[in-house]
């Protein structure tokens, strides 16, 4: 890792940074989970193999694919399906998918493939081991998957439009790991290179998922043509990328885990810091962001939703490019350090989509400031952190004002400040929102109103003298909004700068603050509660992953038909 850069420009403030209409415009960038992994495996030169693929003529069967890195090699054992059209639902109530997979740690012997096919299929019914580090499944996008496989049988290659149209064959319902049903804690791979930074273990899943994907549809095409088939042609094999319905499930992490959260977003604000703080770049560095941007023109121009709050927020993006491409067209953007330049127009002149656009673009000509941040984005005691029960109240109390000051003055009596509550379903143990006053569900409240409890830590601290523990024995029930408030000592951007049980909250803007790290693009939301993704949407496949290939595939190529 290169010595770190003199910052001079100070990151942006969490009051600023932290609200949700703010993190739900983020964009993914060279920090994006998805693309640490894919520089790590072409610079560590992974291979990687298809020791199984037994899959009939009907789509029906198992396959194994493997990637070995350096030390360790991970295997996805994946389940073919044939669905019945009506058995077909992204909801996670769904009990049968057209594929089913697990990410194994190492390779599977036969043995390992029989006991999978018996728990596998069933997710949530049935049970894996620490073997496994990570649960999945998947249902084609119907029309799409019929138009490829016709198209193929018949020795044609698909139409671009209905590809760009959907952008996917399959997409995920879930992916699952840490724990979950039987898989393999955390803290078990923990400690490995290539899966230390987050959710690298579901992103390789991802990742062979898509191979998986390619490779069963062109078996279905040859099975269905014979020899008048063709393979899916490589232009439009990297185009597809891996869907994703995302829901309320995916919500409360961000809440849940703070200094985690913190130390994504801080490692994201003191790369903006450090690339700002270039007095002067170079041709070369100019001229990358400008292609960069280009190619963010092709992302956008093909970035569809029927969404009225994403349309509206394309529109202004879409109008926001017109301005930044103007403003880039008469700038050398290499004196007068050109990237605080930019950033400081942009918060003037563009929506907050546009300036986060801006503030991921211009990371891209700096790999030696930024990607060795990557590092610091996993969080190795967030959840043994203890409360520190000789603090002083008062400090408490600053800590929260800190923090929740703007809450202090909401009428948290108020019907609107209040209209949500979280709670967690019988059925699937998921988290869900529902409407305190139309639904029996107060009593379930889940504790994720974080600015509400802290208002009311901060009236129960008014004019008490004396240390944190004496008051947390009188007044257990805000133990969670001190650790909270200690936490934030280390975790400036911890906490949500907004009301997330309001009338007016929109979960979707939570969804999309996290799916944005993963490095997902074209966020197409289905309602304020859930939400559809691309991933790996342009990626290489694993037969020509280079050093080459591996960075800049989330931008399409300027001029691709």
């Amino acid at each position: 890792m290169e010595a770190p850069a003199q910052t001079t420009i100070p990151r942006r403030d969490p009051a600023t940074v932290m609200r949700l209409s703010r993190l739900g415009s983020l964009h993914q960038c060279r920090l994006s989970f998805m693309r640490q992994l894919t520089r790590r495996m072409a610079q560590e030169n992974w291979s990687f193999s298809r020791p199984v693929f037994r899959i009939d003529e009907n789509g029906v069967g198992c396959a194994v694919y493997s990637a070995k890195g350096p030390e360790r090699t991970y295997s996805l054992v994946a389940f073919a399906h044939d669905l019945p059209p009506e058995m077909r639902s992204d909801r996670v109530i769904a009990e049968a998918w057209d594929a089913t997979f697990a990410l194994f740690d190492g390779v599977p012997t036969e043995a390992d493939i029989e006991r999978l096919s018996q728990n596998v299929p069933l997710q949530e019914a049935g049970r894996v081991s620490e073997s496994e580090l990570s649960l999945s499944r998947a249902n084609r996008s119907v029309r799409l998957w019929a138009h490829v496989v016709d198209r193929l049988a018949a020795g044609q290659q698909p139409d671009f439009d209905q590809i760009d149209k959907v952008g996917y064959l399959m997409r995920t319902t879930a992916v699952y790991g840490s724990g979950k049903f039987g898989a393999a804690d955390r803290e078990k791979i923990a400690g490995r290179a290539e899966v230390q930074a987050p959710f690298q273990a579901e992103m390789l899943s991802v990742f062979l998922t898509r191979t998986f994907v390619r490779d069963l549809v062109q078996h279905m095409a040859r099975a269905k043509g014979g020899d008048a088939a063709v393979p899916l042609d490589l232009a439009i094999a990297r185009r597809l990328g891996i869907g994703n319905s995302t829901g309320l499930g995916m919500a409360p992490f961000i809440v849940n885990h703070p200094i985690l959260f913190n130390n994504w977003i801080m490692v994201r604000e003191e790369a903006i810091a450090r690339v700002r703080s270039v007095s002067e770049a170079t041709e070369s560095e100019a001229q990358v962001f400008r292609r960069m941007l280009r190619r963010s023109e092709v992302s956008v121009d093909r970035w569809r939703s029927e969404h009225p709050i994403q349309i509206e927020k394309l529109a202004a993006l879409k109008t926001d490019l017109l301005a930044l491409t103007s403003l880039v067209g008469a700038d050398d953007l290499i004196t007068d350090y050109p990237w605080d330049r930019l950033m400081t127009w942009a918060e003037g002149a563009l929506s907050e989509e546009g300036q986060e656009l801006v503030a991921s673009l211009i990371l891209e000509p700096y790999p030696d400031l930024v990607d060795g941040l990557t590092s610091c984005m996993a969080d190795s005691n967030g959840a043994a952190f203890s409360i520190e029960g000789s603090m002083d109240v008062t400090e408490v109390r600053d800590l929260i004002q800190e923090s929740f000051g703007w809450a202090l003055d909401l009428d948290w009596d108020a019907p609107e400040n209040c209209a949500r509550a979280w709670y967690v379903s019988e059925e699937k143990l998921e988290p869900r929102m529902g409407e305190r006053f139309d639904e029996p569900i107060a009593d379930y409240e889940q504790p994720l109103a974080p600015a509400r409890d802290a208002v009311l830590a901060h009236r129960a601290l008014n004019g008490r003298q004396g240390t944190v523990a004496a008051f947390l024995l009188e007044h257990p029930e805000h133990r969670h909004t001190v650790r909270r408030a200690q936490m934030s000592r280390v975790a400036p951007y911890g906490e949500i700068r907004d009301n997330t049980i309001s009338a007016q909250v929109l979960p979707i803007d939570m969804l999309r603050a996290k799916l944005s790290f993963f490095g997902a693009t074209h966020f197409d939301p289905r309602s304020d509660r859930w939400v559809r993704i691309c991933m790996y949407a342009g990626a290489p496949y694993p037969e020509d992953l280079t050093t080459e290939t591996a960075d800049h595939w989330v931008y399409p190529q300027e001029g691709a038909v």
